[in-house]
């Protein structure tokens, strides 16, 4: 069992256990060590940040654990997730850290780590590596402390390659682009890669300060990007989320379409062109019956997985396949990219516009969705909520409630101190019931 990392890193509020200084500086320590296992030739790591204030304490902190152990360190500076992923690889790196709590809000900050394939790491990997954070590591010598040093064109390299995935002749001449970077990663590279493509850009959510990350924009609030598209009679608005790692998509109307219509539309178009490998997508137990109804229809299957990108790729390298996400945005495209990407999914999504010369919004809505109502409670720690045997009541008897006509998943949350309560039913005042009754339950214990 992990104590320290959950479906995506480590997570919590930023200067509170264990997002503190010393906690970076061990985590560092550890990984650097778990990383370097012998003493000859070069090692190196890479690491990124998105734009939370707390972000320079934490990388401070982690080179001067990693330069102890003997590892050199690059430092990119603010990078969208996937460019650490990307940059691993290209420049031979034993490791990559990507600093960022993605869409939670400033507050808090997370730290992520990527191998030397430029996957993030594996279960056993991590928990491998909190036994050595436990139990300490020792120093390399005097003479082998690591150096460190700026890298000051990393978001360069990686537009780069997030427009090599596209065709080399293709174009966004005469689309109008609301792009909204959430003050995060992204909020030069998105705006600069779209103009240089030559769409119309109105870039939204690309002054950060240090505290306003995720706050009122990108991909977990899209309003104002989607008054913003309205407003200037856009043709479509992409919203990254802080480290750009995940998109959603608003149409002409301004209507919102999340990651499951993405990879809807992804899978069908790759599908068509024979490059979906396997004949299948992968994506979480989160995403809508209504994908994989679609899907279906068309010969194709829908793989599942638990929830998190990295249980996604998981899988998708397990049984070779080529296309995978989240509901949340998350868009694996394992061609061209090593974890989710929200600028290389929306870059796709714009590309299908342009070759079928169809409007974001007959794009955007690839099925119906199956009713679906998703309801958070939040938890202090120390709490149970779900081991309560008044929620596990609840549970059985929304169960038997819903009796074959759907959908019931009920987690904690890896990233958050949160328990998810989602269902999915054709009957609406069923669901709502099922939902309530098992929120009130959790919110009793939860207090």
């Amino acid at each position: 069992m992990r104590k320290l990392f959950g479906t995506d890193g480590v997570r919590g509020t930023a200067n509170t256990h264990p997002m503190t200084a010393e906690m970076a500086l061990r985590m560092g320590a550890a990984v650097g060590r778990y990383f370097r296992r012998d003493a000859s030739g070069v090692h190196r790591v890479v690491i990124g940040k998105d734009t939370r204030l707390s972000g320079y304490m934490l990388e401070n902190a982690l080179t001067a654990g990693l330069t102890s152990t003997g590892m050199n360190v690059l430092l990119l500076g603010p990078v969208p997730t996937p460019a650490v992923g990307l940059m691993t690889r290209s420049m031979r790196a034993d490791l990559g850290v990507m600093i960022s709590a993605s869409h939670n809000p400033a507050e808090d900050n997370g730290i992520k780590f990527f191998g030397p394939d430029g996957f993030k790491l594996s279960d056993q990997a991590e928990i491998d590596i909190e036994r050595l954070i436990e139990e300490g590591v020792q120093p390399a010598q005097a003479k082998n402390i690591g150096r460190a040093r700026r890298v000051d064109d990393a978001r360069f390299r990686y537009g780069e390659r997030v427009k090599s995935s596209l065709p080399r002749n293709l174009r966004l001449d005469g689309l109008k682009v609301v792009v909204d970077c959430a003050n995060g990663a992204a909020h030069r590279t998105a705006p600069e890669v779209l103009w240089e493509l030559g769409a119309d850009v109105i870039p939204i959510g690309i002054a950060p300060d240090g505290k306003n990350i995720n706050l009122g924009c990108g991909s977990t609030q899209p309003r104002i990007a989607a008054e913003t598209v309205v407003a200037h009679g856009a043709d479509v608005g992409i919203c990254l989320d802080g480290d750009a790692d995940r998109v959603v998509v608003i149409d002409e109307t301004g209507k919102v379409a999340d990651g499951d219509q993405l990879m809807a539309l992804l899978a069908s178009a790759w599908s068509r062109d024979d490059q979906l490998k396997g004949g299948a997508l992968v994506a979480t137990v989160m995403s809508n019956l209504g994908l994989e109804r679609h899907l279906a229809g068309q010969g194709l299957r829908l793989e599942r997985t638990a929830v998190g990108d990295r249980y996604v790729v998981e899988r998708m390298r397990e049984g070779g396949f080529n296309l995978g996400g989240e509901q949340s945005g998350h868009i694996v495209m394992s061609d061209y990219a090593t974890t989710g990407d929200g600028l290389m999914a929306g870059l796709h999504f714009l590309a299908e516009m342009v070759q079928s010369e169809k409007k974001a919004s007959e794009l955007s809505r690839q099925f119906e969705t199956v009713p679906q109502l998703l309801k958070n409670v939040r938890f202090t720690a120390g709490q149970a909520p779900l081991d309560a045997a008044t929620v596990k009541t609840a549970i059985s008897e929304a169960e038997a409630q819903l009796n074959g006509q759907g959908r019931l998943l009920i987690r904690k949350s890896g990233t958050e101190p949160l328990i998810r309560v989602m269902a999915e039913c054709e009957d609406a005042a069923l669901l709502n019931q099922v939902v309530d009754g098992i929120v009130a339950e959790v919110e009793a214990v939860a207090g």
